[in-house]
C-alpha cells in the first residue's frame, strides 16, 4: 500500500512536467505558427476549470486506488488460477491490451447509461479541444472498479493495473489537440489518435458515442463504434452547461438525475432513468 500511494511510483508524476510543457508549446504554436484558423484555441476560464478538475481528480483517483486495492488483491491471491510473471516483457504488453479492452467497455458504459454519463459528462463539458481539456477529469471513477475485476482473476498483479492505467491516461493526454492532423494510415488504423479523439469529443449527431478507445482504436473497429473524422467537430455537450463552476460541472448531472428518479412514479421508470441511455424518457413522455 505504501508503494501504491507513493507519488514517485506513479508514472503520472513523471509525466506532469511534460503535460505543462505540452500546454506551453501548444499555446506558442497557436500564437506564432501558421495553422488552420478554424480551431478553438484556449479560453482562460475554461482552462482554469479544466486544471482545477484535474487537480481534484488526483484525490479521487487515490481514494479509488485505496478502495479497490484490497478487493483486487484478494481476488488475485485466492481466486486467480495462475499469477502472470510481472518481470516478463510480454506481461506489460498483454496487460496494456487487456486494460485497454476493459477501458473500452467502461468508456462505452459511461456514455450509454445515464448513471455513467452523470459521472463522465464533466470531461466532455468543455467546448474547447486542447491539452488543458485532457486534464478536465471526472471526480467519480467508481465504475472502473467493475470493469477491472476480471484482470486480477486472470493473473495480473493488482499493483500493475494502476501502473498500466496511469500509462493509458498519459497516452490519452496527447490526443486532445487540434494541431495534429491525421497520421500515417497504419497508426490511424491501430491507435487512438488526435483525429479519432476529436470525433469522440464532438456533439454532432454523426460523432455521438463513437471512438471509445484509450490507446487502441481497433476495439471500436471490431465492435462497430468507429467513426472517422469527416469535418471539424462541434465540441462540448449537446446541451451546453454554460458555467465554469467546477462543482456544477462535476455534480449538476447527478442532481438532474436524482430529480427525475424522485419524480418517477413507477419502479421501472426509475430504473430506466438510471440505466437507460442519456435523455431516456418513459414511453408515455416520449
Amino acid at each position: 500500500m505504501s508503494d501504491l500511494l507513493d507519488p514517485m511510483q506513479n508514472p503520472v508524476t513523471y509525466a506532469l512536467p511534460f503535460f505543462v510543457l505540452s500546454v506551453l508549446v501548444e499555446l506558442a504554436a497557436l500564437r506564432w505558427l501558421d495553422h488552420d484558423d478554424n480551431v478553438t484555441g484556449y479560453s482562460f476560464e475554461d482552462a482554469r476549470a479544466s486544471l482545477t478538475m484535474g487537480v481534484g481528480s488526483l484525490f479521487f483517483l487515490t481514494a479509488f486506488k485505496v478502495g479497490t486495492f484490497f478487493v483486487y488483491s484478494a481476488l488475485y491471491t485466492y481466486l486467480a488460477p495462475w499469477h502472470l510473471p510481472t518481470g516478463a516483457w510480454w506481461f506489460w504488453v498483454l496487460l496494456l491490451i487487456a486494460l485497454d479492452f476493459s477501458y473500452y467497455w467502461n468508456h462505452r458504459f459511461v456514455h450509454r447509461t445515464s448513471i455513467g454519463w452523470a459521472a463522465h459528462q464533466a470531461h466532455h463539458s468543455s467546448e474547447y479541444m486542447n491539452f488543458a481539456t485532457a486534464l478536465r477529469q471526472k471526480w467519480n471513477p467508481w465504475f472502473e472498479f467493475f470493469f477491472w475485476l476480471p484482470l486480477p482473476l486472470l493473473g495480473f498483479a493488482p499493483w500493475a493495473l494502476y501502473v498500466a492505467f496511469s500509462t493509458n491516461l498519459i497516452y490519452q493526454f496527447f490526443v486532445h489537440t487540434e494541431l495534429v492532423d491525421k497520421l500515417c494510415r497504419p497508426v490511424e488504423f491501430l491507435f487512438n489518435t488526435p483525429s479519432h479523439h476529436r470525433v469522440h469529443h464532438g456533439s454532432d449527431p454523426e460523432y455521438l458515442d463513437r471512438n471509445y478507445g484509450g490507446i487502441l482504436i481497433v476495439f471500436d473497429r471490431i465492435f462497430g463504434t468507429f467513426q472517422p473524422e469527416l469535418h471539424r467537430p462541434t465540441y462540448g455537450l449537446t446541451k451546453p452547461v454554460g458555467t465554469y463552476d467546477v462543482l456544477k460541472l462535476e455534480y449538476r448531472a447527478y442532481g438532474e438525475l436524482l430529480r427525475k428518479v424522485g419524480g418517477a412514479p413507477r419502479l421501472r421508470d426509475k430504473l430506466g432513468y438510471v440505466f437507460g441511455p442519456p435523455g431516456w424518457e418513459p414511453a408515455a413522455d416520449r
